[in-house]
């Protein structure tokens, strides 16, 4: 049997000023925009958390900090190819990815097949091995005071030529 990893990631935004959210490479309209150093993607951010995890490679905040200029408002997608090419670098490959956005608002079932398309294509994988769930709190906790998002990620990995 070939070797696999697991990873879990977890992150979360809070809301601020603006007019959109990003979620899963998407940009979708919103009464408020989320405070972060990067565009505050919460998907990609648990999706990076998880691989790098699985790799045991430490966190997001580790290989992208939040105080390096560079990364100002930086696109997370181009953080998720990173951690991607660093994950191949490795010998090993995505199996699958399972995730739960956890948003009171805006809602984002609309959004989910634009979020899978962009997640499989900078995990070079295809969109069955990409799972994306979209959840309420039922207005419980700060998600569903509407204060921010959430958003967990797990992945399975597996030595690449197997």
């Amino acid at each position: 049997m070939s070797d696999m990893r697991i990873g879990h990631g977890y992150d979360v935004h809070r809301f601020g000023d603006g007019d959109h959210v990003v979620i899963g490479g998407v940009r979708i309209p919103h009464s408020q925009g989320l405070i972060a150093h990067s565009d505050g993607d919460v998907l990609i951010h648990a999706l990076c958390d998880a691989l790098l995890g699985a790799l045991g490679r430490g966190d997001i905040g580790h290989h992208f900090p939040d105080d390096d200029p560079a990364l100002a408002g930086v696109d997370s997608r181009l953080l998720l190819r990173r951690v991607v090419a660093d994950m191949r670098r490795a010998g090993w490959r995505l199996v699958n990815a399972d995730s739960t956005v956890i948003a009171q608002a805006p809602k984002l079932a609309g959004h989910v097949p634009a979020m899978r398309e962009h997640l499989a294509a900078d995990l070079g994988v295809a969109p069955a091995q990409v799972n994306i769930k979209a959840t309420t709190t039922e207005g419980l906790g700060f998600a569903g005071r509407k204060e921010g998002l959430a958003a967990h990620a797990v992945v399975l990995l597996a030595e690449q030529g197997v």
